[in-house]
């Protein structure tokens, strides 16, 4: 596993946390331990680790790292971008039952660099070129803007929809007027926000999203 020096730093400081506290750090600790300006930043340096196989990251939860041992870490970023078939319910994203192959791909050829790329089924997006069979590049990320489209877990379902949010309502929206939008009380209901997408490759090329 060939981390950088400050990678190293923030796998030490994750393992000292869960060896002293049984959990492991929030973001807001990591920032405060390494006097980061910015929560952007530490997320920035778990999604490295994730990629290199040091850690899992999983959306939803203040405490979402689990650092992974040799035996259960998975291929290295330099074998590509895990390809996440079909989603085992109650699994994060990333779990090994979910990857159905890895992609050699220069990451730095979509908007941001992706985490992983999800097979599209459905005609639910088809009126923005997102069609059954294509492969999306989708960066993950616990939270979203409105106008972007994201991947999002609403109980054991996961679904491509563009986000919209107004108070405590949000609604996932279809781009096919076949499809009715998805309207979710937060107040009332769990919605896990997985990542947004990035790009999209269909037939051996790729396309910004």
């Amino acid at each position: 596993m060939d981390l950088t020096s400050r990678q190293a730093e923030i796998l030490a400081f994750i393992r000292r946390h869960c060896d002293a506290h049984g959990m492991p750090p929030t973001r807001a600790e990591i920032v405060t331990a390494f006097d980061f300006r910015s929560p952007t930043a530490a997320d920035d340096h778990l999604r490295a680790l994730a990629r290199k196989g040091a850690i899992e990251l999983r959306p939803g939860t203040s405490r979402g790292i689990r650092v992974l041992d040799a035996e259960d870490a998975p291929p290295p970023a330099n074998e590509g971008i895990p390809l996440v078939g079909r989603v085992a319910a109650g699994l994060p994203m990333l779990a090994t039952e979910s990857i159905e192959a890895w992609y050699k791909l220069d990451r730095r050829m979509f908007i941001a660099e992706p985490d992983f790329l999800l097979r599209v089924q459905g005609w639910s997006m088809r009126d923005v070129g997102i069609l059954p069979g294509d492969l999306l590049a989708v960066q993950r990320r616990a939270t979203a803007q409105n106008g972007e489209i994201v991947v999002a877990r609403i109980g054991d379902e996961v679904t491509v929809k563009r986000f919209e949010r107004r108070g405590d309502i949000v609604r996932l929206l279809a781009a096919n007027p076949d499809f009715a939008p998805i309207r979710i009380d937060l107040r009332r209901e769990e919605l896990v926000i997985e990542g947004r997408v990035v790009g999209l490759i269909r037939n051996g090329g790729f396309s910004l999203a």
